[in-house]
């Protein structure tokens, strides 16, 4: 750590002078990958069985769908695993210019699939993927290549620390007009965090945090089904039936479970009481059918997978692999503690998937690619 600045916290590691043999890849973080996954599949199956033969007269619909994501998620995986991670720094900026256009392109009514009053997905053929779930993936390869190309000149406000900032921004903005709230405070704070890790000065993040009090009360205070999201977190209980229904229904899923849970397959709450039990709530299914000893296994199984992934960032031999790997442990670090904060009623009701065990395609390619990433970048670890 650099402390010379009294403005700047700077995360630095030394290069080496020539990069080290490239070791075997760290396989735990597949294994942890795969049992959450598998896990995963187990749950969705279970919460979604029923509702899903009552609306498409198939029990297996929700399955079968992501039994496919998870083969296309584990041949990106497995690709990605075998590229030198320092290739990727070309991908870069198409990877981001890419994301942008599928952005704008899902706003537009023709193009754009709106459910639920949001435009979020766009269809391709019998598919639909969600353009912010992969420029996710742009905005940590951009970063990473701009705070390595950039290293200790982020620190310069203008010619620094804005020019990423503006670019963020920019996908901050159109994520909110779908609108999704949520992801968009994910590629915020995963922005945010990869900056600090770059050396940005802790005036200049702390300037940019109180410029976002009065956006954020404008999108939470000044719009409806929010401020009533954010009043019933407040007092869930004061109207259990209408905006507080979310939230509630979760505590009686996870209460219901207790320390053991009811049993695989048992739980009550998925028929057509706990919303979205296969997809934002599905720890909270998992919890009433597994107890409260499957669901904090679930989210060790988590945790155990950001700490490596940052173990992972610490032992990378070069600045372009450090930003990587941290960028992908935060990303799957945030998506977990919001959406875990969501479900015990710690954050106001948001719609966020638990990377790995939601049902939906792109989330699930992106936090698998993610892997592959910190796959590639751990075979350049010093040798033991």
């Amino acid at each position: 750590m650099s402390w010379s600045n009294p403005q700047a916290l700077t995360l630095y590691w030394p290069d080496s002078a020539a990069p080290p043999r490239p070791q075997q890849s760290d396989r735990m973080v597949l294994v942890l990958t795969v049992i959450l996954v598998a896990v995963g599949i187990g749950m969705i199956y279970s919460a979604s069985a029923v509702m899903a033969q009552k609306r498409f007269g198939d029990a297996t619909y929700f399955l079968k769908r992501q039994l496919l994501w998870s083969a296309v998620g584990l041949v990106f995986l497995l690709v990605v695993a075998r590229l030198d991670h320092r290739s990727l720094r070309a991908w870069a900026r198409p990877l981001l210019l890419l994301g942008l256009i599928g952005l704008v392109v899902v706003l537009l009514p023709h193009f754009g699939v709106m459910v639920k009053g949001a435009r979020r997905w766009l269809r391709l053929g019998p598919l639909t993927i969600q353009p912010a779930e992969l420029v996710k993936v742009g905005v940590i390869l951009y970063l990473a290549h701009y705070l390595t190309k950039k290293g200790k000149r982020i620190g310069d406000f203008r010619w620094g620390f804005m020019p990423p900032l503006l670019v963020v921004g920019v996908i901050v903005a159109l994520v909110v007009l779908e609108p999704d709230l949520g992801t968009a405070a994910v590629i915020g704070l995963v922005a945010v965090g990869l900056l600090f890790a770059g050396g940005a000065r802790l005036g200049h993040l702390a300037l940019i945090g109180l410029a976002t009090v009065p956006m954020l009360y404008f999108l939470i205070a000044r719009v409806g089904y929010r401020r009533q999201r954010f009043l019933s977190f407040l007092d869930p209980w004061s109207d259990p039936t209408g905006a507080g229904f979310q939230v509630t229904q979760s505590f009686l899923a996870l209460g219901g479970g207790g320390p053991w849970g009811v049993g695989l397959g048992e739980g009550r709450q998925k028929l057509f009481y706990l919303p979205e039990p296969h997809t934002d709530f599905v720890l909270s299914a998992l919890g009433e059918e597994l107890g409260f000893v499957g669901a904090a296994a679930v989210v060790l199984l988590l945790g155990m997978f950001v700490a490596k992934g940052l173990v992972i960032a610490i032992a990378a031999t070069d600045p372009f692999g450090r930003y990587l790997a941290l960028g992908v442990s935060l990303l799957v670090g945030v998506h977990t503690l919001i959406n875990v904060g969501v479900i015990t009623g710690l954050l106001p009701t948001k719609g966020l998937p638990l990377p790995f065990l939601s049902y939906g395609g792109s989330a699930l390619v992106v936090n698998m690619i993610g892997t592959g990433i910190l796959m590639s970048v751990s075979r350049d670890r010093p040798p033991i």
